[in-house]
């Protein structure tokens, strides 16, 4: 393990999305180290390393878990692999960051909090704008009451898929529109809402029939405000990444929350006149690392707990259950 300055960290797959959300940022982030990667197949395993300078590559995941040289696993398997992983890491006596959705349901979210609450390892959820400063902002401004009363968010994210080949495609792997895109609508929902919503109505449109490839649902938030997600990976909404938050008094419009560093903008009108904002071009994915790191190292909160993806997932299974769909399971 490491000496308590440096986070070594290991890959469970060898994923598209690691360079973007973990080995990049590492490279910034003096206190982090990409120390290995495993993949079913050594010799995937060990150009992926040679490719992005990692140390260590392993044939199997339980070898990357198991090694004694690492503090932490980032697990950005397919969405049904998520629950068994971070279960074994923990158990392991490691650090867990986990890419979205956290488990298959929320049956599966439940049981790994509760694992993650008995340890004393940093389990969190991989939602990185969250970490942002334009989702920091908006949270400030629906707190200060600039708004007024809220009476309703909308929140979207879509964008085209049409490789229906693609595992986000697969029931059994615990795919869907709901949970590969919709899980930030339904979080940025919650997270602008300020409270956990009930859902009201829920519309998909199939890929198959148990596979979503678009869905909208209605929301209903306990203090009386209304609210919409929608999230699609093939439909007429190709692309759609916002936020809009309406108040009494205003109404503030975030776009492209979920992936700032690529253009973002904030909009704001008030009785006290109309504003834009933007926030730098540094990645949502690089706040995140030094969140983890700060929680691994020193201690510090973080914002995406093992709770945290217990309601969101609670959520995504009540819109699967509005729709008519059945739940995900863990593969």
């Amino acid at each position: 393990m490491s000496d308590g300055t440096q986070l070594r960290i290991g890959i469970l797959g060898a994923a598209n999305i690691a360079p973007t959300a973990l080995i990049g940022p590492a490279g910034r982030n003096p206190e982090v180290v990409v120390a290995a990667v495993a993949a079913r197949d050594r010799a995937r395993a060990e150009e992926f390393a040679r490719k992005h300078g990692i140390g260590q590559a392993y044939d199997s995941y339980e070898a990357l878990v198991g090694a004694d040289d690492l503090d932490a696993v980032y697990i950005p398997l397919p969405n049904g692999l998520h629950g068994r992983w971070i279960r074994a890491t923990v158990e392991a006596g490691k650090h867990v960051l986990c890419e979205k959705p956290f488990t298959a349901d929320a049956g599966e979210a439940h049981e790994i909090a509760a694992l993650a609450e008995a340890s004393d390892r940093v389990v969190m959820e991989a939602f990185h704008y969250r970490y942002h400063p334009l989702t920091q902002a908006a949270e400030k401004i629906i707190a200060s009451g600039e708004l007024g009363t809220l009476r309703r968010v909308e929140t979207a994210l879509c964008f085209p898929l049409p490789k229906f080949s693609d595992i986000r495609y697969n029931y059994d792997l615990a795919g869907g529109a709901l949970m590969d895109a919709g899980c930030y609508a339904v979080h940025m929902a919650r997270t602008f809402g300020g409270e956990q919503p009930e859902v009201v109505t829920a519309q998909a449109k199939l890929r198959d029939p148990r596979i979503d490839r678009a869905m909208t649902a209605e929301l209903r938030f306990p203090s009386g405000h209304t609210g919409r997600i929608r999230c699609s990976m093939w439909s007429s909404d190709l692309v759609r990444i916002s936020a809009t938050v309406i108040g009494d008094r205003g109404r503030m419009r975030l776009l492209n929350p979920v992936a700032p560093q690529l253009g973002h903008v904030l909009w704001l009108s008030t009785e006290n006149g109309r504003s834009l904002r933007q926030f730098g071009r540094r990645a949502s994915y690089d706040y995140q690392l030094d969140a983890f790191a700060g929680a691994v190292l020193r201690g510090e909160p973080i914002l995406t707990t093992p709770a945290e993806a217990v309601a969101n997932m609670s959520v995504i299974d009540a819109v699967y259950q509005a729709a008519g769909l059945p739940l995900r399971r863990p593969s």
